[in-house]
């Protein structure tokens, strides 16, 4: 499944690639941009715009209801029948949506903080943008949040 989302949707964008859902953003594009790569690249809209919902090529959308990013999150579950992985959690990267590789320890060393080359022995990278990520002691908060979403 691959979703787009406007600009005022962050947030939800953040948490949905958490989930790994491909899900691009750009908060710079306008309207008719958002819809035209939308259409272009077969993706669903998330959007809390109505009027962006209006548009003859925007059929294939999701209004999103809420302002608060849990219910977001449990809306898009739920309304586009997605049933998280727990295997796949933090699987694409947060940045720009690429799906993250594997890192040899010794490579992630020198691109990480000192502690965390100390501490951790599994990375992975983003090969589009090049952010390395490790599962530190933000990740049992995030699931934890995730728990409490889903």
């Amino acid at each position: 499944m691959k979703l787009i989302a406007d600009a005022m949707l962050g947030g939800l964008v953040r948490w949905l690639r958490i989930l790994d859902l491909d899900v691009a953003y750009d908060p710079a594009l306008d309207d008719p941009e958002l819809v035209a790569r939308a259409v272009a690249e077969g993706r669903t809209i998330l959007t809390r715009d109505r009027r962006l919902t209006e548009r003859r090529l925007a059929r294939n959308h999701l209004l999103i209801r809420s302002d608060a990013v849990t219910e977001q999150v449990r809306q898009v579950l739920a309304e586009l029948g997605v049933r998280p992985d727990p295997e796949r959690l933090l699987s694409r990267c947060l940045v720009c949506n690429t799906p993250l590789v594997s890192l040899p320890a010794e490579q992630a060393r020198a691109r990480v903080p000192p502690y965390v080359a100390r501490t951790q022995h599994e990375f992975r990278a983003c090969p589009a943008c090049g952010r390395v990520y490790w599962r530190g002691t933000h990740v049992s908060r995030m699931r934890e949040t995730l728990a409490g979403m889903l």
